[in-house]
């Protein structure tokens, strides 16, 4: 039942930098009533609705009717919206089908970012949404509230800030857990904006260094950050980032973030970090494509928004993001096709493209990850080929792994959060076509073969022993138009996924 009392919304990450601009906007309330300007109502399939609760007479029948006018008996994704009627201290009232109530979390950020769109264009500031009675009250309220959160970003760093004065109250039996699960969300959110943020930033504004000093601003959540510099990186005998680096007046660097929120070997996360890619030698021949290669270093700047949000949240999980960092550009002192590269594995690769330079990145990050900190899983998230775009477009990004209970858990928590897997092959005829004639192997596979396995095949030999998977985000990162929870611009795919993966690996254990 619900309460007399009002429950008010202690935002328990006040005090930390960057909070997410609308969580002070959303509120929780055991007081159900039809305050405000919108009201919205939620229907499910041949199941009451507190309509008759929350509005007086007049309204109630003004709404009753325009169902049975509009045979609005709540199916999925079907809006009801009108007028509040002459009296009312309502302006409208919107009610929004859920079908038969069983939806995952992606799919609840995805209604929340389509009431958002949807009340874009209303004036009304002031909205109440009566989530008692729907499915799991308190996590739907945050779901919703998380998912209209995230579609109000705006990118303004070089823009006057679009206002948005709209508020968020929403009415449930028990605003207290709604409360608890909406900070959670705040904590991914705030990840997913960092994440958003690096990448939409032009790569002359993010450099290496740049991202290295974005990821300093951590170590005031408690984060250990830790940047080496060019001559670090040489002395840690790492080739191939020095390699790819070599090419920019600006050197790379390698940032390791790491959140201790428990004892034990940590999960390690490994980030491709090109924060600009000409292509190099192998130069990006589309001016349509080299202008979007800003975001080249979106697996970097979704594994840091992932230790941002658990941070933010105080996770209990011991993470470490491994970040290498590098220009991918043309000059004298550039790569060359055919130049040979050592890694601080040990193993030589002949550079036979040097547009296929993520890889060569990685591999340093990797073998880093693997030997400083002897992590028990090891994941690395990269935008890495256009094999994986053709393959499998911009709804799943691609999963590469030989241990069936990664594959499994990772596919699961994209599955719950709508930042879908899926599993392209890991096979030997692959990794043969690596061979080369003058070093241990090459970059690239054969003309015309798997790309994106190829890729993964050459990852593999620096995951050493390790549970790994490998995860291409190419194609998801970046929209060239909105989403139900995304503008157009960066995603900041991965920060959910990989949140929720974290999060379930924690309470297994």
């Amino acid at each position: 039942m619900l309460k007399t009392s009002k429950s008010p919304l202690a935002l328990l990450f006040a005090s930390l930098l960057s909070l997410p601009a609308m969580a002070d906007k959303v509120s929780f309330s055991d007081e159900l009533n039809a305050s405000g300007e919108t009201l919205v109502l939620f229907k499910v399939q041949n199941t009451d609705f507190p309509g008759a609760r929350v509005l007086a007479d007049g309204a109630l029948t003004h709404l009753e009717r325009a169902m049975q006018v509009n045979q609005f008996d709540g199916e999925e994704g079907k809006v009801l919206e009108l007028l509040a009627p002459a009296g009312s201290q309502l302006n409208r009232i919107l009610v929004l089908g859920l079908g038969d109530g069983k939806l995952t979390e992606g799919e609840l950020n995805n209604l929340g970012g389509k009431l958002a769109d949807r009340l874009v264009a209303n004036k009304d500031s002031n909205i109440t949404l009566v989530a008692e009675g729907t499915p799991d009250e308190a996590n739907f309220a945050a779901a919703v509230a998380h998912g209209f959160d995230l579609k109000r970003y705006h990118f303004s760093r070089y823009i006057e800030p679009k206002k948005d004065e709209r508020e968020l109250r929403f009415a449930l039996s028990d605003a207290d857990a709604a409360a608890k699960a909406y900070q959670q969300r705040v904590g991914i959110e705030a990840g997913v904006v960092l994440a958003r943020d690096l990448v939409n930033t032009p790569a002359g504004d993010m450099t290496p260094e740049d991202f290295a000093d974005a990821a300093k601003q951590l170590k005031d959540l408690g984060v250990k950050v830790t940047v080496i510099d060019p001559k670090g990186i040489e002395k840690l005998g790492m080739g191939a980032l020095m390699g790819v680096g070599k090419g920019s007046v600006r050197g790379p660097r390698l940032v390791v973030a790491h959140w201790e929120g428990a004892k034990g070997a940590p999960v390690a996360l490994v980030g491709k970090g090109i924060t600009f890619d000409s292509g190099g030698y192998n130069i990006k021949a589309s001016g349509d494509s080299i202008s979007h290669m800003k975001t080249d270093m979106a697996g970097a700047a979704a594994i840091l928004g992932t230790v941002k949000a658990m941070a933010m949240q105080k996770a209990e999980v011991n993470l470490v993001a491994v970040l290498p960092l590098a220009e991918n550009m043309v000059s004298g002192d550039a790569l060359r096709p055919g130049d040979v590269v050592r890694t601080a594995e040990g193993l030589s690769v002949e550079v036979m493209n040097t547009d296929a330079e993520g890889r060569l990145i990685l591999a340093d990050g990797m073998w880093y990850a693997r030997t400083q900190y002897k992590p028990k899983v090891l994941i690395d998230v990269a935008t890495l080929t256009g094999s994986k775009v053709r393959a499998l477009g911009r709804e799943y990004a691609g999963l590469f792994s030989d241990d069936e209970a990664l594959v499994s858990s990772l596919s699961a928590a994209g599955q719950t959060v709508g930042e879908k897997l899926w599993r392209l092959p890991l096979d030997k005829a692959y990794g043969d076509e690596l061979k080369s004639n003058i070093a241990d192997l090459k970059n690239t596979g054969a003309e015309g073969s798997a790309g994106a396995s190829s890729a993964a095949m050459f990852l593999k030999r620096f995951s050493g022993d390790l549970p790994w998977a490998h995860i291409d985000i190419a194609g998801n990162a970046q929209a060239g138009s909105d989403s139900a929870i995304s503008p157009a611009g960066a995603s900041g795919y991965g920060v959910r996924l990989l949140s929720q993966w974290l999060m379930e690996t924690q309470k297994a254990n």
